[in-house]
């Protein structure tokens, strides 16, 4: 189960706030990264994708992947 955490644009996860974040659960980590994908273009920020099996992508890693995504998406266009 991976669990992305979401927030509005600029805000922190600190290791104290996850209990106060919004998250959604999803089986895969590609669907996990579909929906942060999906949050980034409403204008909202996803915070970090936290895996039952230690996967964990902060703000960073997850910038990197969606820009890898978009390119793949649009060379498939």
């Amino acid at each position: 189960m991976f669990r992305v955490y979401s927030g509005p644009q600029g805000s922190r996860l600190g290791p104290l706030d996850k209990r106060r974040h919004l998250f959604k659960s999803f089986a895969t980590l590609d669907e996990a990264i579909g929906w942060a994908h999906r949050v980034s273009r409403d204008g909202r920020s996803a915070l970090l994708i936290e895996g039952d099996d230690g996967t964990q992508l902060d703000k960073r890693d997850l910038a990197k992947a969606l820009r890898h995504r978009s390119g793949e998406h649009a060379a498939r266009i």
